[in-house]
């Protein structure tokens, strides 16, 4: 049996959830060293970083059933440019998921620091893995002007109002919160996307139509 929409997004969400607490577990640092290098992830321990990746791991494929449940709701309104979204964006959640799953190892080698000293693994870990995180932030991009444009078009299960609660502007609010609120912001800069991610399913399924048509 097919996922509803109502399932879809559901799932989605909760992607968004296991995925974000994985990655903050990971991530977060309470002095907000984040554009400092990998060096802040030698004070996180060797058990919550397996934690953290582990839950991410769990999480991630749950990303692409959320992604189908946009697609569920944009198609009525032009079905092959809803699909190349979600194909679109599927594509960069995979790159995604390959960065993550490094996440933890690059975390591991910060407690070590004598072995990484006068070597290029950092720089090497730079261009395998970091490269490969620009790929999701286009891709969520693209999907997030193709959710637009098919939003105020009309026709799709979204009021237009909701154009304005795309993926890639609840990432830029999270970063405009951590500029204006860094307190509170530090919280969320780890995990940016999956709270994009995570509102956007929320609102999907609190403002959309996930019923059939009568």
């Amino acid at each position: 049996m097919d996922f509803n929409r109502t399932m879809t997004g559901l799932i989605g969400l909760c992607g968004a959830v296991l995925v974000g607490s994985g990655e903050f577990l990971l991530h977060f640092d309470p002095l907000a060293r984040f554009s400092e290098g990998y060096a802040f992830m030698a004070d996180i321990s060797s058990q919550q970083l397996t934690l953290g990746h582990f839950l991410a791991a769990v999480g991630i494929p749950l990303y692409f059933v959320g992604l189908w449940h946009i697609y569920l709701m944009l198609k009525e309104a032009d079905p092959r440019l809803a699909f190349a979204g979600f194909a679109i964006a599927s594509y960069g959640f995979v790159m995604g998921a390959i960065w993550m799953g490094s996440r933890a190892s690059i975390g591991s080698l910060q407690h070590y620091p004598e072995l990484i000293a006068g070597t290029d693994l950092v720089a090497l870990y730079e261009l395998r893995y970091e490269t490969l995180l620009q790929v999701i932030r286009i891709t969520t991009l693209v999907l997030s002007a193709i959710y637009v444009y098919l939003v105020l078009r009309g026709g799709t299960r979204y009021p237009k109002w909701m154009a304005a609660l795309n993926p890639i502007m609840l990432i830029v609010a999270s970063f405009l919160i951590y500029l204006i609120v860094p307190a509170i912001g530090k919280y969320m800069m780890p995990i940016a996307l999956n709270i994009a991610f995570g509102v956007f399913f929320v609102c999907s399924l609190t403002f959309g139509r996930t019923e059939e048509a009568a």
